[in-house]
């Protein structure tokens, strides 16, 4: 393939996946319809079930999206305005968005520069007499350091919400994330590893409580119709979206395995020229299973890659050019620049590359040659 030619290789998509799976899919679909049973149906309740015995958990409560798993979870074990909340500053706006939807106060600590994710060894300091809850954040789909989190966790007699939405799937030291803290709140957007239609979102819990009072919250509150015990939301699952979900299920494993293979090829692929060309690959911690929600590298002239690749027709994504502790919202917070160095490298650093089950071999071929050639180039651009 001359170097020269344009292909088209898009960062994510579902056609591929789409089209395989069409007959399928309208059968779903027309039994849906055929049941004319539209919200909190026998395909959420079989969801519901699929999904915490998947997680290793006794319950799932579906909700409308992730960021509501996160708002509810937090609502459910009692966080309250004038709580602290300890997160991630690198991760998508919904985690600190919940904290503050409860009324509650987001808290940052710095990530590890290998992970992305939470650095739990500055997560002692972060605590005060206010804080009730910490949430850290599975990033694309690496697990984070669940053992060390909870040892903080439980000497301090803290909740713990795990942000799984990008981790389906991925384990720590053999257990599934979201089933460490408790509550683990599940993602099913259509990019995300499970994904549905449109949004779509679980919280999964072994305290059977717990999980009772998001499946009255996800209803306004409410445990029989039209009685109310509090306030609660609107926010359940799609019986359509949750037929197709179950559906995709059958396929989750085969297509995780092909994912973490496609990481396997990248970094074969890059080899050598990653510490030459100074790209720093996704790693796979000792005792961790990576689900690859996102194949992601660090590198110091990102944006000049990036754009080489779009030139190239390659797709490529920047999760997250900002971070949660400079965004013009949590100004009041009071956080400056330097605050969170990892983190804020990061931003600058990551570019994540095509990643989706039904990519091939040949396309991540293609993807790292550019990769490479955009990086010479940037090289050249930056000693001239």
């Amino acid at each position: 393939m001359s170097e020269q030619q344009i292909v088209k290789i898009p960062a994510f998509s579902l056609k591929r996946q789409n089209l395989e799976l069409r007959a399928a899919l309208r059968e779903c679909f027309l039994n849906v319809v055929d049941q004319s049973q539209f919200i909190l149906g026998n395909h959420v309740s079989a969801l519901e079930k699929k999904i915490a015995a998947w997680c290793g958990v006794n319950h799932g409560v579906g909700v409308g999206n992730g960021s509501d798993a996160l708002y509810l979870a937090l609502q459910a074990l009692g966080i309250t305005p004038g709580d602290e909340v300890i997160t991630t500053p690198f991760t998508f706006f919904a985690t600190a968005g919940a904290i503050s939807r409860v009324g509650a106060k987001p808290v940052f600590v710095d990530i590890e520069k290998t992970t992305w994710n939470m650095n739990p060894m500055k997560l002692k300091a972060a605590i005060t007499k206010g804080t009730k809850a910490i949430i850290p954040v599975h990033l694309y789909g690496c697990p984070a350091n669940m053992s060390e989190i909870m040892l903080v966790a439980s000497t301090h007699d803290l909740k713990v919400v795990e942000d799984s939405a990008q981790a389906l799937g991925a384990k720590f030291k053999e257990m599934s994330v979201g089933s460490w803290g408790d509550a683990g709140c599940v993602s099913f957007f259509p990019t995300k590893v499970l994904g549905a239609f449109g949004d779509g979102g679980m919280v999964v819990t072994n305290d059977s409580e717990l999980a009772s009072r998001i499946s009255r919250l996800r209803l306004h509150g409410s445990r029989i119709k039209y009685h109310h015990d509090e306030i609660g939301s609107n926010s359940r699952l799609d019986e359509l979206q949750a037929a197709i979900l179950h559906l995709k299920s059958e396929y989750s494993e085969q297509w995780t395995e092909r994912r973490r293979s496609i990481a396997d090829l990248y970094g074969r692929l890059f080899g050598e020229y990653a510490n030459q060309l100074g790209i720093r690959l996704p790693v796979e911690p000792a005792g961790t299973y990576h689900v690859y929600h996102q194949y992601t590298i660090a590198i110091a002239y990102r944006d000049r890659l990036h754009q080489y690749l779009t030139d190239c027709g390659i797709g490529s994504a920047i999760y997250y050019p900002v971070p949660l502790h400079l965004q013009p919202v949590y100004s009041s917070l009071g956080y400056s620049h330097g605050d969170f160095p990892e983190a804020e490298a990061a931003s600058r650093q990551v570019l994540s590359l095509p990643m989706f089950p039904e990519l091939t071999d040949e396309e991540v071929n293609v993807v790292v040659a550019a990769v490479v050639r955009g990086c010479k180039e940037s090289l050249i651009g930056m000693d001239n």
